[in-house]
């Protein structure tokens, strides 16, 4: 298993000024360690809290990177603001990859969908993009479908599931986009749809001679 952590530190009123509570930190991170994590990737609330647009940097956020390195987990970023991407980018932050908000509804994004494409497609570390079906509200075949066909082959798609058949639709509809493939689906089944589905229609049945 490959453990992807994504952990919350804490930020208070004068954490962008004085930095972190390397103790606190610590404590956490040891604990992140010790579960396992080859990924540590601080959690949006804390990433974003020290996003910087005036100076276009990240505050303190090398200090976590270097306390991630140093207990063996590969640091990245988790983000919903595009900016930490570019950002972490400009400064050459030591970051291995970003996870993302990306969905076509623009679900929690904070920009048009083009743009955060823009980001995603500039980004010099590979990208894991989260809710794409937009907590829901999105079905998976035009959800899977948007994202896998607008994102680069270093990217990720990551999908929540509560049950292996979910997690197995999922799966089968991505590969099945990534192979240029249709995905076969069981279809949910309404009266609505009988009309449109194959089979004998008005007596005969579809295809016959004289129909």
């Amino acid at each position: 298993m490959i453990v992807v952590s994504t952990p919350g530190l804490p930020t208070t009123p004068e954490t962008p000024a004085r930095g972190f509570d390397e103790s606190e930190v610590a404590g956490i991170l040891d604990a992140e360690a010790e579960l396992g994590a080859t990924f540590c990737m601080p959690h949006q609330g804390t990433t974003d809290n020290l996003v910087d647009r005036c100076t276009h940097t990240i505050r303190h956020m090398d200090e976590l990177c270097r306390m991630i390195r140093d207990r063996g987990m590969i640091p990245g970023l988790s983000t919903h603001m595009p900016e930490s991407i570019v950002y972490a980018d400009e400064t050459a932050l030591d970051v291995e990859t970003y996870i993302s908000l990306y969905n076509a509804m623009g679900f929690l994004m904070q920009i048009e969908v083009d743009w955060v494409a823009q980001v995603i497609r500039d980004a010099r570390k590979p990208v894991m993009t989260i809710k794409p079906m937009a907590a829901g509200q999105i079905r998976p075949f035009q959800a899977l479908n948007f994202v896998w066909s607008t994102i680069r082959k270093c990217d990720m798609v990551t999908v929540g599931t509560i049950s292996p058949d979910e997690a197995k639709e999922c799966i089968d509809i991505s590969l099945a986009v990534l192979e240029g493939k249709h995905a076969s689906m069981t279809l949910q089944e309404t009266r609505s749809k009988a009309s449109v589905k194959p089979g004998p229609v008005k007596g005969f049945v579809r295809g016959a001679a004289g129909e």
